[in-house]
């Protein structure tokens, strides 16, 4: 997705009908990708605001307008330029410190949080769209495999070239339209663990793609020379950690994943199997519980509209041969229902953002109904492809929602507990809400499980662990082998949904606790609340997420040691914000 500006409140692109005319509350959320095309660039000569001044040689910036994914952050004229090389990066580092600026490094703007550019953010602030330019690949083949690529290169482009020779990941996000940089920023992943009886495959992982890192280059600050310049670093060194996962707080240019032998998947979706089935307590949970599946395939996803009875399953297989029944698939996006608000959706939608909210049921079932069908009408409900083609189904016509998000670490056995408790606080309190008129989420819940980042999977001896992974192992309990991500979606905007997700965030972190787990935030999405905004409790920014990178890690490898190397790598915060400021104090 490009940043995007909205040209007409009105609605007058095609397809868009009367999905445009909601406005207000939805906003973002029913806008197509006709409508996020960028709708002006104001080049330094004709802008009304002063230009950055003097800027390096070769490097042009002009006015843009900036949204992120769900419309909530929107800036109408920040400086942006593109810069050439990695050089460029390195020469605009010096000039930002020199002239007092701030450089923040855009991709596809696919993230809620903020932690490229806030709302109202100053103007003092340059953004480096990466992925105009910096989007080389390079693969080799060899044994072991790896890849080196910019890291304004899309997911997608990334995932074709490795395709073209044979190579591939075992999990990705869903969208393809992220740059590798943003994923690696915030410890992007997938939904993949060992089905039973499986053993990793060579240059795989079932941790976050972070994990895979073999090496990077970074802008960062030398002080013998007084400047920044490019620096390479290795798996094996301990100053790598912090950038591994560096939440925007640092720039790298480049990096060296490793990389393994693709993989044919099947992807099975499933809308005939019961929620109370699925998301049963341990003790009664049968042959269809979530567990189950996981144990059989190892990769799943559950997505469940409220006020519905079945949720939305699909199940991956790594399947060499192609089923009789599978519909054999050449590219990704093979979801076209979930690609736009169908119009019957859309007119409840239109009604419920106008006061009605008790007709959010009917919304949600709606919603449900059109992926049942569509599954059928399109026969996409057995799919078999190369790995790319079945895990990439996201595209920037999708709904446009805020998604909270929260990794709960804990062990294998425990997966049906965690999807049981939590489901069951969800729809009770969904269900206390509607007793008192109110629907403040009207998205689905979904839920994926992945394994912990094992360094080892780098194939690098010594290699070091991502420090600020939200999946980042304790080895006070090596007994906790996988993370299951919870993610609540509602439109931006919906009355309660900031109440509700304060409640549900305070709930989470108080059940996956002690012995049995632990939860730590989705960096990329919604977290941090506090009942009237999302990344604004100050306890949970200054205390509780930095000491769930505390507990359990060593002392020279935890939260205070990351914020230490980061400090030292770029000690005049040019890539940072306020808000990164505040978090990383």
């Amino acid at each position: 997705m490009n940043d995007r500006l909205d040209t007409n409140d009105a609605g007058t692109a095609a397809g868009v009908g009367r999905r445009a005319l909601l406005g207000g509350l939805v906003g973002a959320a029913a806008l197509t990708a006709a409508q996020w095309t960028p709708a002006f660039r104001v080049e330094a000569a004709d802008a009304a605001v002063p230009a950055p001044p003097g800027l390096p040689s070769g490097v042009t910036a002009y006015l843009q307008g900036y949204r992120n994914w769900s419309g909530e952050t929107r800036v109408d004229d920040v400086w942006t330029c593109a810069p050439a090389t990695p050089e460029q990066v390195v020469a605009l580092a010096n000039w930002a410190r020199a002239q007092g600026w701030k450089l923040r490094a855009k991709g596809f703007s696919h993230n809620w949080s903020p932690l490229l550019i806030q709302q109202g953010a100053p103007t003092n602030i340059l953004l480096l769209d990466t992925t105009q330019h910096l989007k080389a690949v390079a693969v080799s083949a060899g044994n072991p495999a790896s890849v080196t690529a910019q890291t304004g290169v899309s997911m997608m482009a990334l995932l074709q070239a490795l395709e073209n020779v044979g190579l591939g990941l075992t999990a990705t996000p869903a969208p393809g339209d992220l740059s590798l940089g943003g994923v690696l920023a915030i410890d992007g992943h997938g939904t993949a663990v060992p089905k039973t009886g499986e053993s990793a495959t060579p240059g795989h992982t079932f941790g976050t793609l972070s994990n895979l890192i073999v090496s990077l280059a970074a802008v960062v600050w030398d002080p013998a020379a007084n400047a920044y310049r490019l620096r390479t670093f290795q798996r094996n060194d301990p100053a790598i950690g912090a950038l591994l996962v560096n939440l925007g707080r640092g720039f790298v240019t480049e990096v060296t994943l490793r990389v393994g032998a693709n993989k044919r998947l099947r992807c099975q979706s499933w809308v005939n199997i019961g929620a109370d089935d699925l998301f049963a307590q341990p003790a009664t949970a049968g042959s269809n519980s979530f567990a189950g599946f996981v144990d059989r395939t190892g990769r799943v996803e559950a997505i469940w509209f409220p006020f519905t009875d079945n949720p939305w399953l699909k199940v991956w297989s790594v399947t060499p041969t192609k089923p009789f029944l599978a519909k054999e698939v050449g590219s990704p996006y093979n979801y076209p229902f979930s690609d736009f608000l169908s119009e019957g959706a859309a007119d409840l939608l239109g009604q419920i953002t106008a006061g009605a909210a008790n007709l959010t049921p009917t919304f949600c079932q709606t919603q449900f109904g059109v992926v049942a069908a569509g599954l059928i009408t399109t026969g996409s409900w057995d799919l078999w492809g190369w790995s790319k083609n079945t895990m990439l189904y996201v595209k920037p016509t999708t709904m446009r929602v805020h998604a909270n998000g929260y990794a709960v670490l804990t062990r294998r056995a425990n997966i049906q507990k965690v999807v049981a408790e939590f489901y069951a606080y969800y729809k009770n309190a969904l269900n206390t809400y509607a007793g008192q008129g109110r629907y403040p989420m009207n998205g689905p819940l979904e839920i994926r499980v992945t394994g912990l980042d094992n360094p080892a999977d780098a194939q690098v001896s010594g290699a070091v662990p991502p420090t600020l992974s939200a999946v980042r192992n304790r080895p006070d309990h090596p007994e906790w082998d996988v993370a299951v991500w919870l993610d609540v979606l509602t439109v931006p905007g919906t009355p309660y949904s900031q109440q509700f997700y304060r409640e549900t965030e305070q709930w989470v972190f108080a059940n996956y606790s002690g012995a049995y787990a632990q939860v730590r935030p989705e960096w990329s999405k919604g977290w941090g609340y506090s009942g009237t905004a999302a990344w604004a409790d100050g306890t949970m920014l200054s205390a509780t997420v930095p000491n769930q990178f505390r507990v359990g890690l060593p002392a020279g490898n935890n939260w205070d040691a990351a914020v230490a190397q980061l400090n030292q790598y770029d000690p005049h915060k040019v890539f940072s914000n306020s808000f990164l400021n505040s978090l990383l104090d």
